[in-house]
């Protein structure tokens, strides 16, 4: 995406690493659980923060 401020760069590299260290506490999360359902919810929700930083990073 062409055109963006120094400012904008970084608010978006700030919320893409933010999106990525939930997506690690998410998958430890899942790691130790013992309840496949919640299992399956962190890591989708992992899956999701990872996305989510990956469309970030895109941006960029």
């Amino acid at each position: 995406m062409a055109g963006l401020s120094q400012m904008e760069f970084n608010s978006i590299r700030e919320i893409a690493g933010g999106h990525i260290t939930c997506a690690h506490k998410l998958n430890d999360y899942a790691s130790k659980c013992t309840d496949p359902q919640i299992k399956q919810m962190f890591e989708k929700a992992a899956k999701d923060a990872a996305n989510s930083a990956q469309k970030l990073a895109g941006m960029l």
